[in-house]
């Protein structure tokens, strides 16, 4: 018997991953019949915005609305290819602890399908990767996509090099 989920969490930070994988997610929530729900989230790392010294509430608005705008798009592309049940919020705290633990907790998720990765080099070192965390904490399934939708590597050799020049 196939594993069957229902309640599908993408959480979207506007990386090349996570967009890859949203668009599994899509495949894998039509495979799973259509009363599969999407979650998509957008989390704020609150504590970005401690270090600056002249805080200023707009840039939170600013941050939350373009989120909004971005996740909106997403949800449209999921109904568009015929995912009937997907809503999407805006969360504000650590990323970790809320796409791991709090968000699976009060939706149901029995799967979380997470780029592999989202920061750059020196942030994953600094403050560590939420890819990694959530992998080791959730209590639901995990999927850390890796390749494109065609199962190739999503980073190219090429793609790789440029980045590493970019100090990313």
């Amino acid at each position: 018997m196939l594993q069957s989920y229902k309640n599908i969490l993408v959480p979207i930070d506007g990386s090349y991953e996570s967009e890859l994988a949203f668009k599994k997610a899509i495949n894998v929530a039509k495979r799973n019949g259509e009363d599969t729900a999407l979650h998509l989230v957008h989390v704020v790392d609150t504590r970005a915005f401690q270090n600056i010294s002249s805080f200023d509430t707009t840039m939170v608005e600013q941050v939350t609305e373009t989120a909004k705008k971005t996740l909106s798009g997403y949800a449209d592309e999921a109904k568009k290819a015929g995912i009937k049940n997907v809503d999407f919020s805006v969360e504000y705290g650590a990323p970790k602890v809320i796409i791991a633990k709090d968000i699976p907790d009060e939706k149901k998720i029995d799967l979380i399908m997470i780029g592999a990765t989202g920061l750059n080099a020196v942030e994953r070192i600094l403050i560590g990767s939420v890819t990694e965390y959530v992998t080791r904490t959730a209590e639901c399934d995990v999927l850390v996509v890796r390749t494109d939708l065609e199962n190739k590597p999503a980073l190219t050799k090429d793609l790789i090099k440029a980045n590493r020049r970019e100090g990313l």
